[in-house]
């Protein structure tokens, strides 16, 4: 596995992660936000784009898993660790770093949305285009890419990669 084009720099995710936060801003001015990251990959895209948010948010994780260590999904999500608080009454942000199938938003979405929350939105670094996928209503939307496997910026392959401060298509050709 080799890392090949760099399909989005580091300057123009910062500059759209900027866009994101300001309009988050907007949107939950006065209200109890919660920000949810999905790990492990969301755990940078979270960090930079909750310094664009120029409100008090409070910050919780879950962890699933539908990939394991294959570049497709499986189209099982397992809950691997839960929220810490709840949620009922609360403004929560779903923070994702990539949609690809929408299996796992989707599951998320629905074991959340029987909490309760006051409202549940979507914020997503990387949408990937022409793949069907139940309807998501992305609150935030960063950069449409092609259906490829991409890595950096909190997105992994086996683990590794998620360091690269860019996202880059995988060149498993060679």
């Amino acid at each position: 596995m080799e890392i090949g084009e760099v399909l989005i720099t580091a300057d123009e995710i910062d500059a759209k992660l900027a866009e994101m936060g300001a309009a988050i801003t907007r949107d939950y001015q006065n209200k109890d936000l919660l920000l949810i990251g999905i790990l492990k990959g969301a755990f940078v895209v979270m960090a930079d784009l909750a310094r664009h948010i120029d409100l008090p948010v409070e910050f919780d994780f879950m962890a699933v898993s539908s990939y394991g260590s294959a570049t497709k999904t499986s189209g099982v999500v397992r809950i691997l660790k839960d929220l810490d608080q709840e949620i009922a009454g609360r403004h929560v942000l779903i923070v994702e770093d990539i949609v690809d199938t929408g299996l796992t938003l989707n599951y998320l979405l629905k074991n959340l949305a029987v909490r309760k929350p006051a409202s549940l939105g979507l914020a997503a670094l990387l949408i990937k285009d022409g793949i069907d996928r139940p309807p998501l209503d992305m609150k935030y939307e960063g950069f449409h890419i092609p259906p490829k496997f991409v890595v950096g910026y909190g997105l992994d392959f086996d683990g590794k990669y998620r360091n690269l401060p860019y996202i880059a298509v995988v060149d498993d050709s060679i």
